[in-house]
């Protein structure tokens, strides 16, 4: 699947990357599953890009319409599960 990722041209090059580990993480939630350690690093680091809760929400929706991946879900998924060592979204 090609698609593009919703990127803000003002971040810079790390933030970019950070950004696109947090959605290569919920892309392997819904494809396999992805480690929840890695997963709530990579929030926690998205989250220091993107504080706002508005914002956050825009891009889960941005990344939803051009991936069929639903952000919010993968990250209730990983505040949910307490068990497991790995997330997975059926």
């Amino acid at each position: 699947m090609e698609y593009s990722y919703p990127i803000d041209v003002d971040w810079t090059q790390e933030e970019i990357l950070q950004v696109i580990e947090f959605f290569n993480h919920i892309e392997d939630a819904y494809e396999s599953s992805t480690d929840k350690e890695q997963f709530k690093r990579a929030y926690k680091n998205f989250k220091k890009i993107v504080p706002g809760k508005s914002d956050e929400n825009n891009i889960y929706k941005e990344f939803k319409e051009v991936s069929g991946y639903d952000g919010y879900k993968a990250v209730k998924a990983l505040n949910e599960n307490n068990e497991e060592s790995n997330i997975t979204i059926k």
